[in-house]
């Protein structure tokens, strides 16, 4: 799974990586360890004064179909399998008309050692070790998501608090390096696939093929402190390499 990812870069950084028109309505602190239900960064398409655009807003991770009777089904919704996200009902309309890109600096996996020495925790149990995943270029992950509008019926339709913007990203099985890590690993889609991805017109059937796993970029993965388990900590800190 994706359970937890690095987005540190300023709006206008991604504006210009992902080429979207303007700023986001709200903009978001330096986040070094996005945990489900926050608020994070989507580029999605839009249509403005009869004019499409590309565009980058804040959506809460953790996906609420529209269906949903309360908001709390999003902390389960923060992975799609690309194995059955076209069938499975929270997910298959979102595939077919509202998809969009989560961009990350990289993200976070936890491995279990298998060796007898390995470090333990109360009860004898092996110590997951955090690893950090990131392109080695610097670029951003463009991770591939779905996104949906839910309403909530307490509240009047035209009170702007009453729509909830959220999203979730699309897993994959791990490949290569990768999956030793961790035998799931987040789909991302490639820069000249963009467009494609984004566009509403576009039925699941048209981009199903565009998902691919991350691991089709080039990425460094390196162990971190067991600080980033708690979602207290968030700074720069986190990302620093255990000394070996």
């Amino acid at each position: 799974m994706c359970g937890r990812y690095a987005a540190a870069k300023d709006p206008a950084a991604l504006a210009e990586e992902f080429e979207v028109q303007g700023a986001p309505a709200e903009e978001l602190r330096p986040d070094y360890n996005v945990a489900p239900t926050k608020k994070v960064y989507l580029v999605v398409d839009r249509e403005r004064d009869d004019v499409r655009e590309r565009a980058l807003v804040v959506g809460r991770w953790g996906l609420v179909p529209s269906w949903a009777k309360d908001p709390s089904i999003g902390s389960r919704m923060i992975n799609a399998r690309a194995e059955t996200v076209a069938e499975k009902p929270a997910f298959r309309r979102a595939f077919a008309k509202r998809r969009c890109l989560v961009p990350a600096d990289g993200y976070y996996e936890w491995y279990l050692p298998t060796s007898p020495d390995a470090p333990v925790g109360k009860g004898g149990k092996p110590l997951k070790q955090p690893f950090y995943i990131h392109p080695s270029d610097g670029t951003s992950l463009a991770m591939a998501g779905l996104y949906e509008w839910w309403r909530d019926p307490t509240r009047d339709p035209d009170d702007p608090e009453a729509w909830r913007l959220t999203c979730t990203v699309i897993t994959t099985e791990a490949s290569d390096e990768v999956g030793r890590i961790h035998d799931r690993m987040p789909m991302t889609i490639a820069r000249s696939d963009w467009s494609t991805w984004l566009d509403q017109d576009r039925g699941a059937e048209d981009v199903a093929g565009l998902l691919v796993p991350a691991g089709s970029v080039r990425l460094d993965a390196y162990p971190v402190s067991t600080a980033v388990n708690s979602v207290r900590n968030n700074g720069p800190e986190l990302l620093t390499p255990l000394a070996e």
